[in-house]
């Protein structure tokens, strides 16, 4: 679903094809704004799709349970009503301003060359590009038993796992592993797990067997991996049986080129926003985990209000004159003759 172009001129520029992206396009098409997105991923929605397909999510309205993949299906199925251009596999870099008839727009260039000239710009990057933390002392035994995300659960199937981490990616994973693995065994090297208490809960009714105060002091294995020693603290060193190692070991985040945008920034990692959404660069908005102001919650359903809230102030700073409040849903996709 890569489609690449020379050039592409629109209303809106969505900088990030995560959910918070997604939805924000999805609006752009409500407002009839002719609409491009661009993603330095091959894919559409950022961190779901590329770590947590299987993870299922509880939060989101109308929605008792998905997993991250059927969600991302979902937002991208509704995107698809903006029929939005797709810039894929490309990065954001340089932000400049061009003077037009209408007044100053923005061009975006990307790592491949491709320009993007829109009237504004809505920056969901999530946390920026993102690489897993890597566990060196397994590194050789990446692609044959080393895995750093859980793409399908399917391919642990009857396998002895060893999980190392203790954030909710950790406990996720051991969790969506152990009904189909032999054996599931989490490795943490600190006293406590930190992932959500409930999550926590479930490794016990599934049986995974968890190792606190302990750390991966070395792995076997000639074509793959076989065996995984591990130090504890208080206890003897262990060796475990394990033909499938994930660390979930956190991300490292970098927003990139994007600091360079003369954004206001908290922290390096954040981009302030207003009560519109709206940045310290005017004509350019953000939404969802990238954004701070006073009393942010970082959760999915926030950046969905907030890729709302942007796209209908960007509308009317893009229509002087129009409302910022876009009308009921209903009567902006009704069929021309049922209105």
């Amino acid at each position: 679903m890569i489609h690449r172009t020379a050039a592409l001129d629109v209303d809106v520029l969505v900088v990030g094809a995560g959910p918070t992206g997604l939805y924000a396009t999805f609006y752009a098409g409500l407002r009839q704004l002719i609409v491009a997105v661009l993603d330095e991923l091959p894919e559409v929605g950022g961190q779901l799709t590329a770590l947590y397909p299987q993870k299922p999510i509880y939060d989101v309205a109308g929605l008792p349970s998905a997993t991250g993949a059927e969600l991302v299906r979902a937002l991208h199925r509704q995107s698809q009503l903006a029929s939005p251009s797709w810039v894929l596999g490309e990065r954001a870099t340089v932000l400049e301003r061009s003077a037009g008839p209408d007044g100053d727009r923005f061009v975006v260039t990307t790592d491949l060359g491709t320009r993007v000239t829109a009237g504004g710009i809505v920056v969901t990057a999530g946390i920026g590009s993102f690489s897993a933390r890597r566990l060196p002392v397994a590194e050789h035994l990446e692609g044959r038993g080393l895995h750093y995300h859980v793409g399908s659960a399917a391919q642990f199937a009857d396998q002895d796992v060893v999980v190392v981490g203790g954030g909710d990616s950790a406990v996720d994973w051991a969790n969506i592993l152990a009904p189909v693995a032999s054996s599931v065994t989490l490795v943490h090297r600190r006293r406590a797990l930190t992932a959500h208490p409930a999550s926590i809960n479930e490794l016990t009714k599934h049986g995974v067997r968890v190792v606190l105060e302990s750390e991966i002091l070395a792995v076997d294995g000639v074509d793959r991996l076989e065996r995984v020693h591990v130090a504890a603290r208080r206890c003897e060193p262990e060796v475990l049986t394990a033909t499938a190692m994930v660390a979930a070991l956190g991300q490292v985040a970098d927003l990139g080129p994007l600091r360079a945008w003369g954004l206001e920034m908290a922290e390096r990692r954040h981009i302030v926003v207003d009560r519109r959404m709206e940045t310290s660069v005017p004509g350019v908005y953000a939404a969802g985990d990238v954004t701070t102001y006073e009393g942010k919650v970082r959760i999915m359903t926030t950046g969905f209000g907030e890729a709302a809230t942007a796209v209908n102030n960007l509308a009317a700073r893009l229509r002087p004159g129009a409302a910022v409040f876009p009308g009921h849903s209903t009567d902006l996709l009704a069929p021309a003759g049922a209105r």
